[in-house]
């Protein structure tokens, strides 16, 4: 096996492989003047993809979508093409990303470094300093060869090998204690540089998860929470909460993330004329929620969460993190479900996306796979799930998938990250290929390319060579990540999945300049989603126009 890598109520392979030769380069210099004009026609629906053995149709002049398609049937089985092909393609967003996760494993050798933390010499543990006996600086890491390969495989899934005593589960789950002490302080550097990734990689972009003010927020459940069990319970907590001093470490997490921005901005140079690609790209944050905790502190990290989506824009969301199989978030995975319900009556502008479903046989017993994507979506009732693994066990799966559909919730799809911790690799073992058989929106996502080695381009890798997926499949993947983004602002789509530019648009087409009409750059300029979509389209014309001519 190949390891690389409620209520459903509406709700308003190598690591970073850059594309190299003539080719690659000329299309990236294509793809920065996207916005300019370009002798483009209006895009036109791909052909229907054929049986195997059946004579494709010829494309049609126009139709550059059902050229592209052609040409990467051309070289799905030749990796470098196909790599220059996939790093190029605009991907859209990110939406499941651990920010420090995300992190290349180096680069927190390096803050571990120069902050003075210490690493265990066995357990690869960090800590802060001062160093006791047996551990070493940190600095080692970086001078001494044969320990910094250590840490790196214990930091990350870099020389992972299945079948041993410890499993990928453990293994991935394992690094996020060992590297804390590197992360302490440095989450303007981690935004620096998973968005300067994003940008290599042609994404518009990034939906990082992150948490706040952890200290202060645990002080807070110790002095005044109490374990809820009921929605009597819950408001009462809440109530309490918000009188002695949530709100106060709500405006401490405020200006915790006014200092990180400032950081990442000033480390990109953003705002000046030396600015880097990574100031290209849009960040918004989920805020992550540790499920494996007492009850009182998981309601008072919900609330801290649905507060800040509500007082600061950046936040635009929440989410719930830790392994779905912990003994606590088995045992009180419905009593969360239902927090988040309530919570969502009392914020009902705030979106929420869960974990939900990321689960095996084995893993857990047999009747832990039956109800957990399912309770997420209607008792919670997010707008988004992640991973959705489990989704054949769910009872009545397929009612299930359908509901989704019909209410447009999408599954975030991190194939790496899949395969790593549950050993669920290709379209025998994964649902993806239910999910879109059922109509499910999907958006291949990352998860935590720092740990897995991985990047958003070995996801539609994946997805191209082990699952099959076509051009235009890849593209609906790029176009659901920004239609289902919680970034402010009403879509450029007059009906999701429709991709059919809203009235103020109809006229126009992204790709040969600005907006023409007074209406449709008002739209743009009022709309931070639509202003992501325009520039997303824009990009594909471009993209298009220059392999649809390799054909």
């Amino acid at each position: 096996m190949n390891l690389l890598g409620g209520s459903a109520r509406p709700r308003t392979a190598g690591r970073r492989r850059r594309a190299t030769g003539t080719g690659g380069i000329a299309l990236a210099a294509l793809l920065t003047a996207a916005s300019l004009p370009v002798l483009v026609a209006q895009p036109q629906p791909a052909q229907a993809e054929t049986t195997p053995g059946e004579r494709a149709p010829a494309c049609a002049p126009w139709d550059r979508e059902c050229r592209v398609n052609r040409y990467l049937d051309r070289i799905r089985d030749r990796p470098e093409k196909l790599d220059e092909f996939l790093r190029t393609m605009p991907k859209g967003g990110d939406l499941h990303n651990h920010l420090s996760g995300s992190v290349s494993t180096e680069s927190l050798i390096r803050y571990a470094a120069e902050d003075g933390r210490c690493i265990d010499a066995e357990t690869m543990q960090s800590s802060l300093a001062p160093c006791t006996e047996g551990q070493r600086p940190a600095s080692d890491a970086v001078s001494d060869p044969e320990f910094r390969e250590r840490v790196i495989g214990a930091w990350s899934m870099a020389g992972f090998e299945p079948g041993g005593e410890e499993s990928g589960h453990d293994h991935f789950f394992a690094t996020f204690g060992k590297f804390w002490a590197a992360t302490e302080g440095r989450d303007g550097d981690m935004l620096a540089e998973v968005a300067s990734d994003l940008a290599e990689q042609n994404q518009f972009y990034l939906e990082t998860l992150l948490s706040r003010q952890s200290e202060a927020r645990g002080e807070l459940v110790e002095r005044v929470g109490f374990d809820p069990s009921s929605e009597r319970e819950f408001r009462r907590l809440r109530e309490v909460l918000l009188r002695e001093g949530l709100r106060d470490v709500e405006r401490a997490a405020r200006r915790q993330t006014d200092r990180d921005f400032a950081r990442y901005r000033e480390l990109l140079n953003c705002g000046t004329p030396s600015a880097r690609p990574g100031c290209g790209v849009e960040v918004r944050l989920d805020y992550q929620v540790a499920r494996a905790n007492s009850p009182a502190s998981v309601f008072t990290q919900l609330l801290l969460g649905f507060e800040l989506a509500q007082s600061d824009p950046r936040f635009v969301g929440l989410n719930m993190v830790q392994p779905e199989d912990h003994e606590i978030s088995l045992r009180d995975y419905t009593l969360h479900m239902r927090m988040i319900d309530y919570l969502s009556e009392q914020y009902p502008e705030v979106s929420v996306s869960l974990h939900a479903g990321e689960l095996v046989p084995g893993l857990v017993k047999p009747e832990e796979l039956t109800h957990h994507i399912d309770q997420a979506v209607r008792i919670a009732g997010a707008d988004r799930i992640g991973h959705g693994i489990d989704l054949r066990h769910e009872d009545d799966w397929r009612a299930l998938a359908d509901h989704m559909a019909e209410r447009d919730i999408p599954v975030e799809v991190p194939l790496t990250s899949n395969c790593q911790i549950l050993r669920v690799c290709g379209p025998e073992e994964h649902p993806l290929p239910d999910y879109m058989a059922h109509d499910v929106p999907y958006a291949l996502a990352t998860d935590d390319p720092g740990v897995s080695r991985s990047d958003i381009t070995a996801q539609y890798s994946r997805a191209a060579t082990d699952f099959g997926l076509s051009y235009s499949q890849l593209k609906a993947s790029a176009r659901t990540s920004l239609e289902h983004a919680f970034i402010q602002g009403e879509s450029l789509w007059a009906k999701s999945g429709s991709h059919r530019m809203k009235p103020a648009c109809a006229s126009d087409t992204p790709g040969f300049g600005k907006a023409s009409t007074a209406a449709c750059a008002e739209l743009l300029a009022s709309s931070p989603k639509a202003k992501l979509q325009w520039r997303q389209e824009a990009a594909f014309h471009a993209f298009e126009t220059y392999y649809a001519a390799k054909l």
